[in-house]
């Protein structure tokens, strides 16, 4: 029999965790105790992701990974043992406390002390999501509470010094901060150190936006969980509703979504116009085109220096671009359809009297009604790209009829995994590749290095869409980058907008000539350690490729 290579069983890992998941969504319910739980648990395991980096080691908590989960969870998530997935229409409008996490948007509800509900929006992927966050969390609950007590069954002297802290309620500071964090230290299995920077950045958050209950209380309350299981048989269990498989498969948040877009360029007299899709953040496409403009309108001064250094001027002196921009063209929609995907519009035909930055070169002297409307989204979560993509580019039916869309190009940006170079650097897919199925997609992508300054580094080739952030497996990634496929990175939407873009190609709703365009800034690198998304965002030095990439879209649209 051949020896299974360590990338072969993390790609059957993987493959193991997507079957069970999807299956758990028709199967109503799990225990994370129960056989299926095990199968999660052991898949993830066999995985181990480089974000979960101690998740295999029984004695060691794993820190940096929590302080991730715990970011993308909502506030008191440690205390519950049921969880309900649910359609986001079930709870609308009840007196439920509704509770969005720090960096994930979400939508969760607090039922009762210890149950809480997750509104579904985002399909498959976030399932995958939350699932993953689940299991991680309860592999590292056990380990707290085996050390919690001694060989003979009692509670260690740090497990009661951290009761007592959490049942008083106090604030820490000076020698008794110092003691308490001696005492999770040595709880944890982590260096002092190491428990100080994680217990100082949850308490920021905790302060700040009341996003987290503190390192002390997530501790302490995730060990009480699992004893309650052991003692009380209060089992962790998670449920779906009956209702989330129909709205999921049928697209239902998708469909709405892009009725209302569609509705609001036929309001604006705009249907009929070349359009332009661009997947990015709600800032650089903006600030790109009326940026200069409105820091001179704010100030009556001209902007000094390059593009990115504008970006600093434009936050430094609080001015609201937006406000200008509204004047000129561009209007901003907050997503009523439930997909959480905000999108703006704008009509470049009332940018005549908008002045640009000298770096963005416009030559184009259309006539008016043949002057482009951009269209920006949101950044999609996974699987969900496909459903909005797909059901964008279908045809509006007005009085029985079909009214497609001029789409002339789509472009997607945004942050990516980079497995041969660095933090910072640009990545241009030639392909995409999903992780975990046998399907793969060419890209005839409209962007080269030609499009970039040289002072970035540029790299090209095929890009995995993996199943999910925190299922990202060195032995598996390594396979991708050194076999014959040489991926250069890694992300979640690419393969998905792509297949909506090929299904709307074949269905004749689009031209099979629309320009596509792909880049993404590297926000990480999954193969280094310290780089991992669990060591922080990039900050500052996202500033240039982002902008360097949306000026390349905006100038080949603009000039097209």
């Amino acid at each position: 029999m051949n020896e299974v290579t360590r990338a072969e069983a993390s790609r059957l890992a993987i493959i193991t965790f997507r079957t069970v998941a999807d299956a758990l969504l028709l199967r109503g319910y799990y225990r994370m105790s129960g056989t299926v739980g095990e199968r999660l648990e052991n898949a993830l395991r066999d995985l181990s992701p480089e974000i979960y980096g101690t998740l295999n080691d029984p004695r060691i908590c794993e820190l940096q990974g929590l302080k991730y989960i715990i970011d993308r969870l909502p506030k008191g998530i440690e205390r519950c043992n049921r969880i309900v997935m649910i359609a986001q229409e079930d709870l609308e409008g009840t007196s439920f406390e509704k509770i969005v996490p720090a960096k994930r948007r979400r939508i969760s509800y607090r039922i009762a002390e210890d149950e809480m509900s997750f509104a579904i929006t985002r399909v498959e992927t976030e399932i995958y999501d939350i699932l993953t966050h689940f299991t991680f969390l309860y592999i590292e609950a056990k380990k707290i509470h085996h050390n919690m007590t001694d060989d003979q069954g009692q509670y260690t002297k740090e497990w009661l010094a951290i009761e007592e802290i959490v049942n008083k309620g106090e604030d820490l500071n000076g020698e008794n901060l110092d003691r308490a964090l001696w005492n999770l230290s040595a709880l944890l299995g982590r260096t002092y150190k190491e428990v100080k920077e994680v217990y100082a950045y949850l308490e920021k958050s905790k302060n700040e936006s009341n996003a987290c209950s503190g390192l002390f209380y997530i501790i302490y309350n995730l060990g009480k969980t699992i004893e309650a299981e052991v003692t009380e048989k209060k089992h962790l269990e998670i449920h779906f509703t009956p209702a989330l498989a129909h709205t999921i498969l049928p697209q239902i948040y998708g469909k709405k979504w892009a009725a209302f877009i569609k509705e609001q360029l036929g309001t604006l007299g705009l249907s009929g116009r070349p359009l332009h899709i661009i997947s990015a953040n709600l800032h650089s496409v903006l600030n790109v085109l009326y940026g200069y403009a409105a820091y001179q309108h704010a100030t009556g001064k001209t902007a000094e220096g390059d593009l990115y250094g504008l970006v600093n001027q434009l936050r430094k002196e609080g001015i609201q671009v937006k406000e200008f921009a509204e004047e000129h063209g561009f209007l901003h929609v907050i997503d009523s359809s439930g997909s959480q995907i905000d999108y703006q519009i704008i009509d470049t035909s009332r940018l005549q009297a908008v002045s640009f930055h000298p770096e963005l070169k416009i030559e184009s002297q259309r006539e008016q009604d043949k002057k482009p409307v951009i269209l920006v989204m949101d950044y999609a979560f996974g699987t969900q790209a496909f459903e909005l993509m797909d059901e964008l580019l279908k045809p509006a039916v007005e009085n029985g009829a079909e009214k497609k869309l001029k789409v002339k190009s789509i472009s997607v940006m945004g942050k990516a995994g980079i497995l041969p170079g660095k933090k910072g650097d640009i990545i241009l897919a030639t392909a995409h590749v999903l992780e975990g199925i046998p399907h793969n997609y060419i890209v005839a992508n409209d962007l080269d290095r030609s499009d970039f300054h040289e002072t970035v580094d540029i790299y090209e080739g095929p890009i995995i869409t993996v199943l999910g952030t925190s299922l990202q497996n060195r032995d598996v990634l390594e396979k991708f980058q050194h076999s014959g496929w040489k991926a250069v990175g890694l992300e979640m939407e690419g393969a998905h907008y792509h297949r909506a873009i090929n299904a709307a190609i074949i269905q004749g709703s689009i031209s099979k000539d629309v320009k596509v365009r792909y880049a993404y800034y590297a926000s990480d690198n999954p193969l280094l350690s310290g780089e991992t998304l669990a060591s922080g965002s990039l900050g500052s030095e996202g500033v240039k490729p982002t902008y360097m990439i949306t000026k390349a879209i905006v100038q080949k649209i603009l000039n097209g």
